[in-house]
């Protein structure tokens, strides 16, 4: 006892009434549910189907594939074709897996909850040494366009003589988003003014059933 300390806490009790507080919260929320009402309606908006569960993976993924194919193909209309193009997102941003069955708005939001830009890059084509190494850091991140064969950067529609290329990304991923610095190379950036996200949504809405895609774009011949 000789080496112990005592401390007094004095302790303050104060009754507080809610009721009103209570009132005005169901104020609010007979305000906010009508909103609340349609929100949820229009999320669960069925847009589309899907065969099978579409997945992301590493190296490879059905979810990579088609989410990759979407993001690329909105934007080859756009661009100069004299010059070789793929896009290249990440595994990280694919937040959800679209499953089995009738595919909702809420879905694709769970897929890609970031207002992420498109934007289509112009690096030299002696960057893709670069983006090999990274790729095999990575362990694989989704591409469209091109494939990863024995370790090996390969076009899926080569253009000989080219001293450039395209790469369709998210602004997030072209400011540097997840260590790809291999950005930093570019010559000249367009922000298509489009959300990926969008894009996706559009793309279930136009296949109507998801195009399901296994196809093996990595390999780094291990």
């Amino acid at each position: 006892m000789a080496c112990s300390s005592v401390n007094t806490i004095l302790v303050n009790n104060e009754q507080v009434s809610v009721t009103s507080e209570y009132e005005k919260v169901n104020s609010a929320d007979s305000i906010i549910l009508p909103y609340r009402n349609d929100l949820n309606k229009e999320m669960l908006e069925v847009i589309g189907f899907a065969p099978q569960s579409v997945e992301r993976g590493r190296p490879d993924g059905s979810l990579n594939n088609w989410s990759t194919d979407v993001i690329l193909n909105s934007q080859l209309e756009k661009v100069d074709k004299t010059k070789p193009i793929f896009c290249i997102l990440n595994f990280g941003g694919l937040r959800n897996p679209i499953s089995k069955g009738d595919v909702t708005l809420a879905d694709v939001f769970k897929l890609m909850p970031f207002d992420n830009e498109i934007v289509i890059a112009e690096l030299p084509i002696s960057s893709i040494a670069k983006i090999e190494a990274y790729q095999k850091i990575r362990g694989g991140e989704p591409i469209a366009g091109a494939k990863i064969q024995n370790g090996n950067f390969v076009f899926d529609n080569p253009i000989p003589g080219a001293k450039t290329m395209l790469i369709v990304t998210s602004d997030y991923l072209f400011n540097g988003g997840d260590h790809m610095d291999f950005f930093q190379d570019n010559i000249d950036v367009q922000y298509a003014g489009e959300l990926m996200r969008d894009i996706m949504i559009e793309a279930v809405k136009q296949q109507k059933i998801l195009r399901w895609s296994e196809e093996k774009r990595i390999d780094f011949g291990e």
